[in-house]
């Protein structure tokens, strides 16, 4: 039987090397890879697809837990964290960590080898992880066919907005077909309202599949998802592609559904094959989100002052300096299938 492959995931080089030591006299057990932050190991874990992760919690750009939410729902594997911050077990047991083991002090590197090997046995066996409320089974290795279909689906459209979006939003998907990159959308609208709204924007647009969005749904090209007017939306990749889920909880920068939550989800997951827009509205919701878009090598558009019927969320985007280019609404569409044509599409 083949090693169970290990990914670990801290910023200290030694502590790594020495983690390393300790995977690779286990039996059965081998690190495929080390990695100094969350955005490294989340590459690594999509070349790689490795079996079981050690992670730390205080790490640059992202911390462990942050990381383990994210990671669990769209690839599930045991993982142990380990760290100094023993003040923060139960939120990593809650996020999904299958074991949550101190570093060692001094004079303590021993009975911390022991520990960890019998961990990693532990975590080996279990067969589903709850991060949250929810449970997911623990993966098996992607198949070829789901690797290639995940690699032909890489473009994603984000769209978010608030008031006079929902008139807003048609003015854009004039331009969009059924080859049009999957899109994702959050505007602020009541419980209740988005099923009516999605059902009377597929039925303007029946060239596109639009729909409220729904846990676990899979999207494809051609797809126009909404947000439900009550849970917050978030986007995923796994083997098979990017799938969204749909979660109660408090409201984030004022909303729920929050834009900034879309958002930031797209940019962990897309990065630079994301498109983010921001349209009218009131307020400052998305505008974060969307500069982390930015940063993870997203294009991102802002509304237009003149265009908008309240220049807020798209002027706090624009002072964040998170839009790379702002548009009328109506050129908005026009613009984003260019981008996609001189791209490639993908």
């Amino acid at each position: 039987m083949a090693d169970i492959r290990v990914l670990i995931a801290d910023d200290s080089i030694l502590f790594s090397r020495f983690l390393k030591s300790v995977v690779d006299s286990a039996e059965g057990f081998t690190v495929c890879a080390c990695s100094a932050n969350a955005y490294e190991a989340r590459d690594e874990i999509e070349k790689l697809k490795p079996d079981m992760l050690i992670l730390d919690i205080e790490m640059p750009k992202l911390n462990g837990i942050a990381f383990l939410r994210q990671l669990i729902p769209q690839y599930t594997v045991p993982v142990i964290i380990c760290s100094s911050r023993k003040d923060l077990i139960m939120q990593a047991m809650q996020a999904g960590a299958a074991d949550f083991l101190a570093k060692p002090e001094e004079g303590g590197y021993e009975e911390f080898k022991a520990k960890l090997k019998k961990s990693l046995v532990a975590a080996s066996k279990i067969k589903r992880v709850k991060s949250g409320c929810k449970f997911y089974a623990v993966r098996k290795s992607a198949s070829a066919a789901d690797t290639n279909a995940a690699h032909e689906l890489r473009r994603i459209i984000a769209i978010g907005g608030s008031a006079g979006s929902t008139e807003a939003l048609p003015e854009i998907l004039q331009f969009f077909d059924k080859n049009t990159p999957p899109v994702g959308v959050v505007l602020h609208m009541p419980e209740g309202y988005t099923s009516l709204y999605a059902k009377r924007m597929n039925a303007k647009f029946p060239d596109l599949e639009i729909v409220e969005a729904t846990q676990g749904l899979y999207l494809k090209n051609g797809m126009v998802v909404i947000a439900q007017g009550d849970k917050h939306m978030r986007l995923f990749r796994d083997a098979r592609g990017y799938f969204v889920t749909c979660e109660d909880g408090p409201k984030v920068s004022g909303h729920c559904p929050s834009v900034d939550v879309f958002f930031e989800s797209a940019a962990f997951c897309a990065e630079k094959d994301a498109i983010g827009v921001i349209l009218t509205g009131m307020g400052k919701d998305g505008a974060r989100g969307l500069s982390q878009m930015h940063h993870a090598g997203a294009y991102t558009i802002g509304q237009s002052e003149k265009s908008s019927a309240v220049y807020g969320m798209p002027k706090a985007a624009f002072e964040l300096g998170a839009v790379d280019k702002q548009c009328d609404l109506e050129r908005i569409g026009f613009h984003i299938k260019e981008y996609l044509s001189r791209q490639g599409g993908k």
